[in-house]
């Protein structure tokens, strides 16, 4: 039988693991990670260059220049596995003074997520940037290893609770550990990755870019994880030790 403290202890885990994992989720599903602020454009030229840009970001072929020159310039917002530009949503760019503007977006396919990235970005002859390109590798494998260790948790979860076994919960509370490392590491992979990129590409004049509020619930869920854990590590240990005195008590 389990004592309250207990049960009240695993419930609360996992409301936090739930919160955590929704959180999560949301976050690796939006692209608002980290978002540019451009000012307006002003002369034909200018409209005339961007919705070249645009087009070149939406129907031609992959290049980190070209898509992160867009995001400079058309108040991009970039995600883990999107990469979007606010255009306006008339045929005549910036031509009518109430112009209303709408979000155009483009995923990372699975073997874009795998190209390497330069010292120059497009230039393949500038050499690889292997810091860059391993950063970027791992902000998008890390969240789903730590989906996996949550999936994982719940499938271990699900069989205690057959079981009618408290045992496992120590388990679950290292999955759920490891899960908000994970998190984590991929908060810091992304700020890192960014970083390097703005070095190698720096940002035109009067534009300023921010972090997102994708990248605060990916924050967010990595100490919710973490405190589960410590409530099923808690009560896990907890229930051992009491089980194991009232043994030596039945016993002596």
């Amino acid at each position: 039988m389990v004592d309250n403290r207990y049960a009240t202890a695993l419930v609360i885990a996992c409301v936090l693991s739930l919160l955590a994992t929704v959180y999560l989720s949301v976050a690796i599903g939006t692209q608002h990670w980290y978002q540019y602020s451009s000012p307006t454009v002003r002369g034909e030229a200018n409209v005339s260059d961007l919705r070249s840009l645009y087009e070149e970001f939406m129907d031609g072929e992959f290049d980190e220049k070209t898509y992160c020159d867009t995001l400079f310039r058309l108040n991009g917002t970039v995600g883990l596995w999107w990469r979007c530009v606010l255009v306006p949503s008339n045929a005549h760019w910036y031509k009518e003074p109430d112009t209303k503007f709408v979000l155009e977006c483009r995923s990372f396919t699975l073997s874009q997520q795998f190209i390497p990235k330069y010292k120059e970005p497009g230039n393949h002859n500038s050499g690889e940037y292997l810091l860059r390109t391993y950063l970027w590798r791992c902000q998008f494998l890390l969240p789903l290893v730590s989906l996996g260790l949550i999936v994982l948790s719940a499938l271990t979860g699900f069989c205690a609770c057959l079981c009618r076994s408290l045992t496992p919960t120590l388990a679950i509370g290292v999955f759920h550990l490891l899960a908000g490392l994970c998190t984590l590491a991929t908060v810091c992979c992304y700020l890192a990755g960014m970083d390097l990129l703005h070095r190698v590409s720096m940002l035109p004049d009067k534009v300023d870019g921010s972090l997102g509020w994708s990248l605060y619930l990916a924050l967010i869920s990595s100490p919710l994880h973490m405190m589960s854990a410590a409530l099923l590590v808690w009560a896990a240990r907890s229930h051992s030790q009491n089980y194991y005195r009232m043994t030596a008590y039945r016993v002596a």
